[in-house]
């Protein structure tokens, strides 16, 4: 029972989950953070949700990626999330996009390819899985809506209970990528000036 729990926990804080419940929540606090349409709103959930979530049914198809289990469908689902991040920052190029949008995506970009490189060139992993709970929590507080942080510290104990209980991380490991977005964030907020 306790490891399906855990299970649970891990499919409900999956990255493109957070992303998908961060972007609703900015959208309904202030829509103007998506511009004057809905359409960046529609494109910002299909590149940092339904792409990355795209991974994971198409892992046993992909031959690269076929037959790796869960280290396949781990690199698959960085590679897709990443490629879903920089296709969002080329769409604000061609749509006028608001700053706020930008910080979004850059803060998605920036932390995931800080995570593919401390992964694959460090050979150190650090939890791509803390980064998509932490990252959206600390960005919905820095845009204004402090209630995130009581609804993101509940998630990311259960992210990190979960990851810990199926051994997926070490806490060393869900701490790295914890720090990662605050820090992109940290940075964002000083070389734009917000």
């Amino acid at each position: 029972m306790k490891l399906k729990i855990a299970k649970f926990f891990r499919i409900l804080t999956v990255a493109p989950i957070m992303a998908l419940a961060a972007l609703c929540s900015l959208y309904a606090a202030n829509s103007q953070f998506f511009g004057e349409s809905a359409l960046n709103l529609a494109l910002a959930i299909i590149f940092l949700t339904v792409l990355p979530l795209l991974a994971y049914p198409l892992q046993p198809i992909i031959p690269h990626f076929r037959g790796k289990g869960r280290e396949g469908q781990r690199n698959l689902a960085m590679l897709f999330a990443v490629g879903g991040y920089i296709f969002g920052c080329v769409t604000n190029l061609f749509l006028n996009a608001p700053i706020q949008l930008w910080v979004i995506y850059l803060e998605y970009l920036l932390s995931g390819l800080l995570i593919l490189i401390i992964n694959k060139a460090f050979r150190l992993r650090t939890s791509a899985h803390a980064c998509g709970v932490a990252g959206p929590a600390v960005m919905l507080a820095y845009f204004g809506i402090p209630a995130a942080l009581i609804i993101g510290t509940v998630l990311y104990v259960a992210a990190f209970w979960s990851s810990l209980c199926m051994k997926r991380h070490t806490w060393q490991q869900f701490v790295g990528g914890t720090v990662i977005p605050i820090l992109v964030l940290a940075a964002l907020h000083l070389t734009l000036m917000l």
